[in-house]
C-alpha cells in the first residue's frame, strides 16, 4: 500500500510551531519603547526617515534591529510611515505594548489620508492584516482577514506562476490546457459562465464601502488591483474576451451574412 503524501509533515502541529516561532515578541532594552497612545502626531508628519544612520550596537534589542530594518526600507518617508510600520511589526507578534492597538487605530482615524497616500501596497496590505487581528469592531476584523487571505493566496499563486516563464500580464493561450484535475477533485472553473472571481471579489468590495478605517484601505487596494494587468483576475478577463471573440467568429463563419 502506498504511503500517503503530506505536503507538510506533522501538520498541523509542525505548522503551528513554525508560525508561533515567527510571532515571538520583539523585546525592548532600557528606555526603548513605542510612543504613548496620546503622542502628538504633528512632528511625525514633518519628520523624515534619514538616509545616514549610525551603526547598531552588537547588543541591540529586537525592537531596535527591526526599527533599523524598517528605516532602511523607508528612507525618505515621513516619520509617521515609520511609526506605522513599527506598530504593525509589533502587533503581528504574540506580545506587544498594551497601548499599541490604540495608537494604531488613532493613526488611521486621524491620519488615514496621509497613510493611504504614502504607504506602498505592501504596507497597506500589512495594515489590513493588522486590522484582522486588532480591529476594534467585528466588521474591521472580518474585512482585514478576508483581504489578508485574498492577497496572501494571490502572492503565493502569482509567485509560483512566474516559473511558467510567462510575464505576469500575459494570459495563457488556448490549446495547451493540461488534462489533470484540480486539487481536492474540485470541479473545473467555467471560463465562459463561471462567476467564482466575481463571487469572491464582489462581497468584499461591497463590505469595504461600509467599514470605518479599514474599509478605505481595502477600497484603495481593490481599485489598484482592478487597474493592474498582472493579476489572475485580469488574465481571466483577457481569456474570456478571447473566448467570446472566437465563438463570435465561429458563429459568423457558420452563418455568414448575405451581401
Amino acid at each position: 500500500m502506498t504511503a500517503p503524501h503530506f505536503t507538510y509533515e506533522g501538520a498541523p502541529d509542525s505548522l503551528i510551531k513554525q508560525w508561533q516561532r515567527r510571532r515571538a515578541p520583539m523585546g525592548f532594552e532600557g528606555q526603548e519603547g513605542l510612543p504613548d497612545a496620546g503622542v502628538d502626531l504633528a512632528p511625525y508628519l514633518e519628520g523624515r526617515v534619514p538616509k545616514d544612520l549610525p551603526p547598531l550596537p552588537d547588543s541591540a534589542s529586537r525592537h531596535l534591529q527591526k526599527t533599523r530594518e524598517l528605516e532602511l526600507l523607508l528612507t525618505g518617508e515621513t516619520s509617521l510611515v515609520l511609526l506605522h510600520a513599527q506598530l504593525t511589526a509589533h502587533l503581528r507578534k504574540r506580545g506587544f505594548p498594551d497601548h499599541a492597538p490604540d495608537l494604531f487605530h488613532r493613526l488611521w482615524a486621524e491620519q488615514g489620508d496621509h497613510l493611504r497616500a504614502n504607504l506602498s501596497n505592501r504596507w497597506l496590505i500589512s495594515a489590513l492584516i493588522t486590522f484582522g487581528d486588532h480591529g476594534a469592531r467585528e466588521d474591521q476584523r472580518l474585512l482585514g482577514r478576508e483581504m489578508g487571505m485574498l492577497f496572501s493566496v494571490m502572492k503565493l499563486y502569482e509567485f509560483e506562476r512566474l516559473f511558467s516563464g510567462l510575464p505576469a500580464d500575459q494570459a495563457f493561450a488556448f490549446g495547451k490546457r493540461a488534462k489533470s484535475g484540480l486539487p481536492l477533485d474540485m470541479p473545473a472553473f467555467s471560463l465562459g459562465s463561471g462567476g467564482l472571481d466575481i463571487n469572491l471579489l464582489a462581497p468584499i468590495w461591497e463590505r469595504a464601502q461600509t467599514v470605518p478605517l479599514a474599509g478605505p484601505i481595502a477600497l484603495t487596494l481593490l481599485e489598484r488591483l482592478n487597474q493592474d494587468k498582472r493579476s489572475l483576475f485580469a488574465r481571466l478577463q483577457t481569456m474570456r474576451h478571447r473566448q467570446s471573440a472566437r465563438k463570435k467568429a465561429a458563429a459568423n463563419a457558420r452563418n455568414p451574412k448575405s451581401e
